[in-house]
């Protein structure tokens, strides 16, 4: 399927449950990490809050957050190299340690400039850490399942941390912004601490193959990435699988509004998303496991895509919590699924590009969502969903393997490879 040889154990490897409890160490010291990371991650939630406290209009507000996504895509993109150049753990670490240091300095901030400046910066170092997790997760496992197992705890750590840092953060922003930032910090430096101290980077073989290979990676980088076909179609399908997703927060609550429904009802909604995820998610992809992922992730896609435009044709609480209940099962079904998957397309010096890529493609998505989801509601309400079903139908399209007779470069993975 790339230039990387399928993992062919599939058939030999143990069930779901008990690849999660065969998971290594450095699963779960980065997964333990990512809690606390997401518990103190307030910046991101509360930062319009802020600013328009301090009373910066919506349009200085939406300034900053367009520069923190742009450093969002670059933050990727960088700690997929420096992930594959100076070692996942210091990549953590570096990532950690300087945003802590800007984050702490953003209440103390006097002007709109040196607040769009500071913002972006931590757009770019938050993110550096997150191709660099994902590829200490893959480091550590060897099969199919454990690659799976190993992305469902991360994911779930990250949900718990999610859910804990909304609570937190919304009693600390009502008493100080100053404790709510500082508080972010703090959380960033343990999470630095913590893999500093806990993990190691796994060791790599070496032998004249590998070097050659190595200086290969070096003088080549993303732009050997980006010759493997399944891997730029599969970023292609992220970017617009995101953009549907993300209209679960922006055409979901404008619907939600226009249908005389309230703020109260739209936080309801997504509560139920939540509280489906952190309950079900680990079971779903335990039953989803013993399938093709392609297949798994087109599904995914599909019940996403589908469930959302059928929000345009909803108007009681009960008919959109059936929505929720559709697009939410697709999102529990492809999230971890996604991650592992591209692990088993990586070549071994390239699994933290690989991921890196996956993130700029990611960010792109969630980033350019908002802008042409609200853009196509404010011209027509109705129109955006018929477009959210076509997205999701194509996401869910490019998700299924390609064949070709003279060339194995995108021949699918075998019938039982669960990553």
């Amino acid at each position: 399927m790339s230039t990387a040889p399928p993992d062919q154990s599939g058939v030999d490897e143990p069930r779901f449950r008990d690849a999660l409890r065969s998971l290594p160490g450095p699963v779960w010291i980065v997964s333990l990490g990512i809690l606390v990371n997401r518990i103190g991650n307030f910046l991101p939630v509360f930062i319009v809050l802020y600013l328009t406290g301090r009373g910066y209009s919506a349009g200085a507000a939406g300034l900053v957050l367009g520069v923190s996504g742009l450093g969002n895509v670059l933050g990727n993109a960088v700690g997929g190299y420096l992930a594959d150049t100076i070692g996942r753990r210091w990549t953590i670490v570096l990532s950690a340690v300087t945003t802590s240091g800007l984050v702490a300095g953003v209440p103390f901030l006097g002007s709109l400039p040196a607040i769009v400046a500071v913002v972006g910066l931590i757009g770019v170092t938050s993110q550096i850490y997150r191709p660099a997790a994902a590829a200490v997760l893959l480091d550590s496992v060897a099969t199919n399942q454990q690659r799976l197992a190993a992305f469902a705890v991360f994911r779930f750590a990250m949900n718990i941390g999610a859910a804990l840092g909304g609570v937190i953060g919304g009693v600390l922003a009502s008493t100080s912004y100053v404790e709510l930032f500082l508080g972010n910090a703090a959380a960033c430096l343990l999470f630095g601490v913590v893999v500093a101290v806990l993990l190691r980077d796994a060791p790599q073989p070496r032998s004249d193959q590998d070097h050659a290979d190595t200086q290969a990676d070096a003088a080549v980088g993303y732009r050997q990435a980006l010759a493997d076909r399944t891997l730029v179609r599969f970023l292609l399908m992220t970017v617009i699988a995101e953009f549907v997703y993300i209209q679960s927060t922006v055409g979901l609550p404008l619907h939600v509004s226009d249908v005389g429904l309230s703020a109260g009802d739209f936080g309801l909604l997504i509560g139920l998303n939540g509280l489906l995820v952190l309950v079900l998610e680990l079971p779903t992809t335990g039953a989803v496991s013993r399938y093709r992922p392609e297949y798994v992730l087109a599904i995914g896609n599909l019940l996403i895509g589908v469930g959302l435009a059928l929000t345009g044709f909803t108007t009681g609480m009960v008919l959109l919590s059936a929505t929720v209940l559709i697009w939410t099962l697709g999102e529990m079904m492809s999230s971890s699924v996604a991650n592992a998957y591209l692990g088993s397309l990586a070549p071994p010096r390239m699994v933290a590009r690989y991921q890196g890529l996956y993130g700029v493609a990611y960010t792109i998505g969630t980033g350019a969502g908002p802008l042409i989801g609200g853009a196509v509601y404010a011209i027509a309400p109705w129109a955006l969903w018929p477009v959210v079903g076509a997205a999701g139908l194509l996401s869910a399209q490019l998700c299924l393997p390609r064949r070709h007779a003279a060339s194995t470069v995108d021949e699918p993975l075998p019938a039982r490879v669960p990553s």
